[in-house]
This record gives C-alpha cells, structure tokens and sequence, in this order.
C-alpha cells in the first residue's frame, strides 16, 4: 500500500503512531522509507563551524553560549580559504553536503555576512550542497543567501512550543518559525528538526512532529539529534536517550515526511554500528561525518570518514551524490 504525502496530521493521529509497538512501526517506516527513497544511499555531511563560541543565547543544551562556562573559547570567522580547504577535503572523501554554522543570534547586514556570502559561492562552485546554520534571518538575508547559491538552510525547532521556554528564553518559537518562513520565500531549502534528551516529554517529542509534519511544504531536511551533554551547560546532568527513542523518533519523522531527508546527527558517536543500522532501517538516510573523529558542532564528538566507510561498507550503503532531490 503506497503512502502520499499529507500535512493535515492532528496530535493524537501522532501520538497512536508513536505508541505502535516498536518492531512494526520500523517496519511501516521502512516501508515508507522504500518508497521514497533508494534505502541503498546515505548522504554524508561535514559541518563547519566559521565562527565558533562568544553566543549571546542563553539554549540551556550549547557550549558556545557566552552565558556558560564551558571549554569552549570565542573564535573569530574562520578565513575563506580554510573553509575552502576543509570542504575539499570532505569532498574528497565522498561527503557531499557542507553545513557551515556561525554562533550568532541573527544574521546581521556587516562585513561578515559578506564574507559568507563568498564562502558560500566557493563550496558551491566545489559541487557541493551547501547549507548554512547562522541563525534568525530576514526574508532580505534569506534572498542574499539564495542569489550566492546556498541549498539549504538550518533552523531546529528543537522541541514542542509548550517546553520550548525552558530551554531558552532569548527568542520565542514563533522566531525560528519567522525564519524558515522567510527561508521560504526562496529557492533554498529547509532543514529543521529537533533535539532528544533535553526533559521533554512523550508529548512534547510528539508536538515538535506535529509543528514539523504540519509545515507546508515539509522541510526537505529533517535532523534527529541526541543531547551531548556538555560540562557547564544547564543541562550536563541530563539522563542519557535510549536508542529505542532515537529510533522510534526516526521513523515517526520518516512516516510523517515520506520525502524528507530523515539526518541522525548530533549525538551519533556514542551509537554502536549496530544502533545506527536500526536507524538507517527505521529512515534515516543521512549522517554527519568528519575527517578526523573531530567535532559535529565543536563540541559534539563525531565519528571519522574511515570509519563510517567500513560501516556503510559492511551495511552495502554508499554515499549519495549532491544535488539528489526525491
């Protein structure tokens, strides 16, 4: 039975599919999953961060908040060829999508943005998928970002509207839904998705799939993160995520956005292969790799480009090539 896309999904259709028993609900999802999308590919993607630490927000899971005493020291915007050089890299070693992120609150009109606007064009011109993760954004910033080349924007929602305020209060909700509206006006494409592990609850993890199942169209990206408990936030003390939660969230978010990229980021190094092969059954269909076992968000450990050969090796996946739309 072929499943079609649909935006009308009401809370407690969400809830009644997330308390399926587990081993169906994977399998519905891989079903879905194989509908959409060849289950034999998997998008590798290489995060930069261009300018790292010193952010005025207070989110409660970050170490690059100025607010906390973490070990993570304020840098300036990395140089253009050094973003340059790293994204060759990663191209090189098969990865196919850049994310570049700044810790700022908002994009603001300066020397800087120009700067990124230039890297952007750059790894661009290297044939790879570009996406940027810098904040709120205007609808003008959104078009400057679009007219340079970038494919994809980022902005989590993180969690459900209701707790959203326990974990940050220097910017509301309806800020992060502004900016991908303003994404929207574009041609670039949206990633959003939320974090695990925060304290929020089965109906808070059900209400961030419904504000994400519910957007129209559904962003094209959809990251799935695990909290890394970072010393000197307010929540380094947070009980660790079970993997039957990762999973189960995967393949709701495959259900619910058939055509989306489902990305199990953040969080992915503490995951045996034979967790992320549960992932990878459930939907997910794209990972964050590095070249050196070296950071997801800085502070995030990530696993290295060799080592995820062997496991997609080992699983029979290979590496999808940029630009692959559904």
């Amino acid at each position: 039975m072929s499943v079609g896309i649909r935006y009308n999904w009401e809370q407690a259709e969400i809830r009644a599919i997330y308390d399926t028993p587990l081993l169906e609900l994977i399998y519905q999802a891989a079903s879905v999953h194989r509908q959409y999308h060849d289950p034999t590919k998997i998008q590798v993607c290489k995060l930069i961060s261009i300018k790292t630490g010193g952010c005025p927000e207070d989110c409660s899971y970050c170490a690059q908040s100025s607010r906390y005493q973490t070990q993570v020291k304020p840098q300036a915007l990395l140089e253009k060829e050094t973003v340059l050089s790293i994204a060759q890299q990663a191209k090189e070693s098969g990865v196919s999508r850049v994310c570049m992120g700044a810790a700022w609150r908002e994009v603001r009109d300066n020397s800087q943005f120009d700067q990124v606007l230039s890297m952007v064009k750059e790894v661009t011109a290297l044939g790879l998928e570009v996406c940027c993760t810098l904040g709120m954004l205007t609808e003008a910033q959104a078009k400057r970002l679009s007219d340079a080349g970038l494919y994809a924007y980022n902005h989590n929602l993180d969690t459900s509207p209701d707790y959203y305020s326990t974990i940050i209060t220097t910017r509301t909700y309806d800020d992060r839904l502004n900016t991908i509206n303003n994404v929207r006006q574009t041609n670039v494409t949206v990633c959003s998705g939320g974090i695990l592990g925060l304290g929020e609850s089965v109906d808070d993890r059900v209400s961030m799939l419904h504000t994400l199942a519910t957007l129209r169209p559904h962003p094209e990206s959809v990251p799935i993160n695990i909290l890394s408990k970072v010393a000197g936030t307010p929540l380094e003390n947070q009980p660790d995520v079970p993997i039957w939660d990762v999973v189960r969230m995967i393949a709701m978010a495959r259900i619910l956005m058939p055509a989306s990229d489902v990305r199990l980021s953040a969080g992915r190094a503490k995951l045996s292969q034979v967790e992320q092969a549960l992932c990878f059954l459930a939907g997910a269909n794209s990972i964050f790799s590095s070249d050196n076992g070296h950071m997801l968000t800085v502070t995030t450990a990530c696993p290295g480009y060799d080592a995820d050969s062997e496991m997609l090796n080992l699983l029979g996946l290979e590496m999808r090539p940029p630009f692959v739309r559904v």
